[in-house]
């Protein structure tokens, strides 16, 4: 894998984790350090990458396969790798990104059911080989995660509940599918309870960070 010189960082996990609100809260950390920090999302990122997190996340566009899906998200990430994250990384940022290539292999592979060996040729193809320095996460019972993400909703974007709107079964998948990456690579991804207090959570998240600001 090619070295950059800054840290590559990602948050995962089932709806209603709470990664978008802990990848801002650390960057807000890392800045306070003083450290070059650019936080980011996938889908979206880029002008291009936003453009198809919105189709990707409409409710409206239920009839979508598997296969449009999962091709959606490799041009979002293709494209957010090359225009924002790379050069990021080169010029010495550290990058927080709100899921990354991870996400694929949970949500497609474990959840919709698409070949595996397929998603790691696709994510090789689009990801220019690039890895996380550490992959956050977040682990939450799949009924409380959802019971989170549609009472954010109901404040906030609508239609942006594709997933939300699947059932429990799926998401449990997509959590077992997270839990196998874990045991998969250690040493890269690493679990803590999303449960409890918002400042809790960031606490633990500081707490596994602080071993790669000392590398």
């Amino acid at each position: 894998m090619p070295r950059h010189k800054g840290k590559f960082i990602t948050f995962e996990g089932v709806e209603g984790s709470g990664k978008t609100t802990q990848a801002r809260l650390l960057g807000e950390y890392l800045s306070s350090l003083r450290i070059p920090v650019v936080v980011t999302r996938e889908p979206g990122g880029t002008d291009i990458g936003e453009q198809i997190r919105q189709i990707l996340l409409d409710s409206d566009n239920r009839g979508m396969t598997p296969e449009t899906e999962i091709l959606l998200y490799a041009a979002s990430r293709a494209q957010h790798i090359r225009e924002r994250i790379i050069p990021a990384l080169d010029s010495g940022r550290w990058v927080i990104c709100d899921r990354y290539s991870d996400a694929t292999i949970a949500y497609q592979g474990y959840g919709r059911g698409l070949d595996l060996g397929l998603i790691a040729e696709l994510n090789r193809l689009v990801s220019l080989e690039l890895e996380p320095d550490l992959t956050i996460l977040l682990d939450l019972d799949v009924q409380e995660g959802l019971k989170r993400a549609r009472k954010r909703g109901e404040g906030g974007n609508l239609r942006e509940g594709r997933f939300e709107e699947e059932g429990v079964a799926f998401h449990q998948r997509v959590r077992e599918g997270y839990q196998e990456l874990e045991r998969r690579y250690p040493e890269r991804i690493k679990t803590i309870s999303a449960e409890g207090s918002i400042e809790e959570v960031n606490r633990r998240v500081i707490e596994i960070v602080s071993v790669l600001l000392k590398s």
